[in-house]
């Protein structure tokens, strides 16, 4: 029987799919996947050699593990589809952004059910995900599905009341973490750099800024720190930032995303 299922073969997916390939936790011989696009499943055939369907229901039947990579606005539908098919040792595992477990079990019954919230450094195999697995799992079973999903980066077992907070920072966090860079974009060509070079400046900094703190187990104050020569440029800069609302503006953008999240469950719930 193959091992793992997607119903949805979008960017997410696919990143997921290659994770496990890639770190050799299944074969391509144990991956089936649907999806309505028949370019994506000509993609998958492609370029990670999985089966593929169109039928939601055969990724049910051939699969112990089920992830569902569909929108959350068309989550309850799919449900409906497949609830039928769905036995109680299966394993469904949902990266649909705001949708609550509950939600899930109102649809399908008290099955297996994993929530979690992937971000798209999953493309790169840098994710940074938190998961919430339903009372109806084990131990030996949540710690499956935590090692596949961390082939594709870091994940975190958490409350799933504390997966919008996750969605807000981490999820909604590479899109926040841009405009960043490109801020620092402009600011580089605003004092006479060429773009191109401005960028790259800006990008490596960021990137090797984090690689930084993370390979030295460093907190960002130390680094800070270890920057900040007295007199210095950097002390000259800091002057002009840590007077300036950065740290309520960031707080607000991550709560915002936080708030919208919970919005969306709430939306599905009542649909």
């Amino acid at each position: 029987m193959t091992q793992i299922g997607f119903i949805g073969a979008g960017n997410m997916a696919y990143a997921l799919m290659k994770g496990i390939l890639d770190k050799g936790i299944y074969g391509s011989d144990d991956i089936i996947a649907s999806d309505k696009d028949n370019s994506r499943l000509a993609a998958l055939k492609k370029d990670l050699k999985v089966f593929t369907t169109k039928d939601n229901n055969e990724v049910i039947d051939k699969s112990n593990i089920i992830f569902l990579a569909v929108k959350p606005q068309i989550i309850g539908p799919v449900l409906d589809e497949i609830k039928e098919r769905i036995s109680d040792d299966k394993i469904i595992v949902s990266i649909a952004a705001g949708i609550k477990i509950d939600f899930i079990e109102s649809k399908i019954g008290d099955k297996k059910i994993v929530r979690v919230m992937p971000n798209t450094p999953c493309l790169v195999g840098e994710m940074a995900a938190g998961m919430s697995p339903n009372s109806q799992l084990n131990k030996t079973e949540a710690k499956k599905v935590k090692d596949i999903l961390k082939s594709s980066g870091k994940v975190f077992q958490i409350e799933e009341s504390l997966l919008d907070a996750v969605t807000g920072l981490s999820g909604s966090g590479p899109a926040f973490v841009a405009r960043l860079i490109e801020s620092f974009t402009k600011a580089g060509k605003d004092n006479n750099l060429p773009e191109d070079v401005s960028y790259e400046l800006a990008l490596k900094t960021f990137e090797g800024t984090a690689k930084l703190l993370a390979q030295n187990n460093m907190k960002p104050k130390e680094l800070i720190d270890m920057v900040s020569s007295p007199n210095g440029t950097t002390v000259a800069g800091r002057s002009i930032l840590e007077s300036s609302d950065v740290n309520d503006v960031i707080s607000k953008t991550i709560t915002k995303a936080t708030q919208r999240s919970k919005e969306l469950g709430k939306n599905e719930q009542t649909d």
